[in-house]
């Protein structure tokens, strides 16, 4: 319970707008299609750009223009809230993105 009013109270960072891009964008990225996977890639360059990879911008290209506008909204939202998404409330989300899109980052490397 303490965990979600934390993120209750970072929530402020986004308007609604933002929320629901966010929330639209979340749900391509948990599909299995083409765009699901640009999409996928955008939000994981956001929770670790180092382990995740990058985001390039002619990505933007590859969806349909509401996605895409949707992205930018995001990319607002970063911006704004000047924090990761685990900060936001998401890291649960986040997390079932990584095991669906790079589940090799959750090999065990133990020996």
């Amino acid at each position: 319970w303490v965990v979600l009013v934390a993120a209750d109270q970072w929530r402020w960072h986004m308007n609604e707008q933002q929320r629901m891009s966010l929330a639209r964008l979340i749900l391509i990225a948990e599909a299995d299609t083409g765009q699901s996977r640009k999409v996928a890639d955008f939000l994981l360059s956001w929770w670790n750009a180092a382990s995740c990879g990058g985001f390039d911008p002619t990505d933007l290209w590859a969806v349909d223009a509401v996605i895409a506008r949707d992205m930018i909204c995001v990319v607002q939202l970063i911006a704004d809230a000047n924090t990761y998404p685990d900060t936001l409330g998401y890291r649960g989300v986040f997390e079932g993105l990584v095991r669906q899109w790079r589940p090799h980052l959750l090999v065990n490397h133990d020996p």
